[in-house]
């Protein structure tokens, strides 16, 4: 690394993520896809519905990478449904529950429609659209990068489309889907842009593969006398979106593979508590390339939702 990157990464590194390598990608965990889709269906117009909750991390992975290193994390949530039209609202927060990541707290906020077409035909489609917009609230919006003292703006902007099909492989419960991504930074002249030291930045696409199963076993407890262990696998294809600061770039490649494994529990009341285990395998570990240098990463999440 270059004595340039060295400096960026101890003073930018330091506060804003604080992990092994300081790294900024944009493969994506969207374990709950398939279940956004399939929820979204149900609304009645002129109703309005929606969701509040909370997630605890063991590790907080956010496409790919440690964004706390070993810390944990909390995301607060809430999804509106806009009155049955197809739109909803989506607001998540992300706070490390360790001090040194003041500047990594990041709040993203999604417009989305979502919808479906060609109900109970083999090719049954389930499909959302939307736009998201990363704000990092304790740094600029709008300032480009002046110094180390004055970084300016590192928001991020993405537009995406993902699709479900649950009829398509003819076995209940086995439902493939697909997320695209075009992504870009906020303001050109930043570390997530044109001022990027190694040249990369945050424009360009991203793909998602995924394979979802939903098994029903007999119930965990006395009040739920079925029980759905939630399957989960995707890989992501990342075509050279790399907002790193310093140390490393991503060329178009495949970066990972997440496994996962989630199941809900109904507390009564509305109240819905999901724990889940997920394990990434890095497919480019390299301390320069690649989304992230451990090559093995297991975390765990608990999530307490309450649906209205």
């Amino acid at each position: 690394m270059t004595l340039c990157g060295k400096i960026f990464m101890r003073v930018f590194f330091k506060e804003m993520y604080k992990m092994k390598k300081g790294i900024l990608l944009v493969a994506v965990i969207l374990c709950s896809f398939v279940g956004t889709v399939f929820a979204a269906e149900a609304q009645q117009p002129g109703d309005i519905h929606g969701n509040v909750g909370v997630t605890f991390d063991t590790l907080y992975v956010w496409r790919g990478i440690l964004v706390y290193g070993a810390d944990t994390a909390i995301h607060p949530f809430v999804n509106l449904d806009l009155m049955g039209s197809g739109f909803n609202l989506e607001v998540v927060g992300h706070r490390a529950n360790a001090s040194g990541h003041e500047l990594g707290e990041r709040w993203d906020y999604s417009l989305y429609y979502a919808g479906a077409f060609e109900m109970e035909q083999p090719w049954e489609t389930r499909y959302l659209a939307g736009y998201r917009y990363f704000n990092f609230p304790d740094l600029s919006s709008h300032r480009a990068f002046k110094s180390l003292s004055d970084i300016g703006s590192v928001d991020l902007q993405e537009v995406y489309a993902g699709f479900a099909f649950p009829r398509l492989l003819g076995v209940k419960g086995l439902v493939p889907g697909y997320v695209v991504l075009k992504t870009w930074p906020s303001n050109s002249d930043t570390l997530v842009g044109a001022a990027n030291p190694n040249g990369g930045t945050y424009a360009g696409w991203a793909h998602v593969f995924m394979l979802d199963y939903a098994l029903p076993i007999s119930g965990l407890t006395a009040e739920t006398p079925e029980q759905t262990l939630n399957f989960h696998v995707e890989t992501v294809f990342n075509d050279g979106v790399d907002p790193r600061p310093a140390g490393g770039y991503t060329d178009s490649d495949w970066t990972h593979v997440l496994f996962g494994v989630s199941t809900d529990f109904d507390l009564g009341n509305n109240v819905t508590f999901t724990p889940a285990l997920y394990h990434q395998v890095t497919m480019e570990d390299d301390e320069l390339r690649g989304v992230s240098p451990d090559h093995d990463i297991t975390f765990a999440s608990a999530t307490i939702k309450y649906k209205f």
